[in-house]
């Protein structure tokens, strides 16, 4: 990764690279840190007596919201933005391309509607409430949204939109250029990089543009310095949402949760404060190419009005069951 006018994205998904595709990937690591994160946070709430989780019961709860997470948003991102993937197939593993995670490829919004579904089952299977285990997803959650956001930053995906054209010249260094821009068939700057094929910069006799967008991801600054002039500075937007995702919304779950609320009311800010902060991110996000939009709204934006509506809902249904007993409070110990 260079900085100079701006960044140059050349990043390996691997943190460790077993070759052949396979290995441990940044973003395998960054589900891992958000759960861990989440269970931490559980743990010292059930330890003061916050939660109605027990030690063991929250080793088996924590265990059914991956399940959620991995299942949900998978399925949710086939649904939502690949459907194609349901009848892709190939000879080598794991087969299905649907299975195919390793490529990335999730649904915040899909994970979120998986871990409620895993969690009605435990409810059952538990005795314990419904509403109030979703308030204990809900606090836990933030971290792993928003490592999933780096995540996506170092998997090269879900970019910005493009700057103002007349900042192109000279971008701000926070902007984010993209060497794999160059490999859309719609690329309207081709023809000028056709004389650094020719100037020793990469192999001529390599595939091109391939060639120099591997030269750039393998680290050589000579590819990468002749190429960043000719690429599109794009908004940061996986920053921008890797902080509204996780540190902010968290801090919205830890003021609505700081005293005693009914179960339900946590997780219904929760889905309504993901939801406007995703409105609000989805603005600087490029569109997903073939995926619905209806005018202005793109998926991720009716999901998260959708989120907005329901969370509202359930909040206001949550705080007048008068009959409930309020739980948690995290600026206070429960007594023993």
């Amino acid at each position: 990764m260079t900085l100079a006018e701006s960044i140059v994205h050349t990043l390996s998904p691997f943190a460790l690279d077993l070759g052949g595709g396979y290995g441990l990937r940044w973003y395998g690591l960054s589900y891992a840190a958000g759960f861990v994160a989440g269970w931490l946070i559980l743990r010292w709430l059930a330890a003061r007596g916050s939660i109605l989780l027990s030690g063991p019961q929250l080793a088996d709860f924590v265990f059914v919201v991956v399940v959620g997470v991995i299942v949900g948003g998978r399925l949710g991102h086939v649904l939502f933005y690949d459907r194609a993937l349901l009848w892709t197939f190939s000879s080598a593993f794991p087969w299905w391309g649907v299975l195919e995670i390793h490529h990335g490829g999730m649904s915040s919004h899909g994970g979120i509607i998986g871990v409620a579904l895993a969690i009605l089952l435990f409810s059952r299977r538990s005795g314990i409430p419904f509403l109030h285990l979703l308030d204990c997803a809900a606090i836990g959650s933030p971290p792993g949204l928003g490592f999933g956001r780096l995540a996506n930053w170092v998997n090269g995906e879900l970019w910005g939109k493009p700057l103002p054209a007349e900042q192109w010249l000279s971008p701000p260094w926070w902007s984010t250029k993209f060497p794999r821009e160059i490999l859309d068939p719609a690329y309207p700057r081709l023809d000028a990089l056709v004389p650094l094929r020719r100037s020793g910069v990469v192999d001529p006799a390599a595939p091109f543009p391939r060639s120099l967008v591997d030269a750039c991801y393998r680290g050589e600054q000579q590819a990468i310095d002749a190429l960043a002039p000719h690429l599109t500075p794009h908004y940061p937007n996986q920053f921008l949402q890797a902080l509204t995702d996780g540190p902010i919304l968290l801090a919205v779950i830890v003021v609505v949760w700081w005293r005693p609320r009914r179960p339900g009311v946590v997780a219904g800010w929760f889905f309504a404060s993901y939801g406007v902060l995703r409105m609000g991110t989805e603005q600087l996000r490029e569109r997903d190419a073939g995926v619905f939009t209806m005018g202005p709204l793109t998926l991720p934006m009716l999901l998260s009005l959708a989120l907005v509506a329901g969370g509202v809902a359930l909040a206001l249904f949550a705080a007048s069951r008068r009959s409930v007993e309020p739980i948690g409070g995290i600026g206070r110990a429960r007594d023993r």
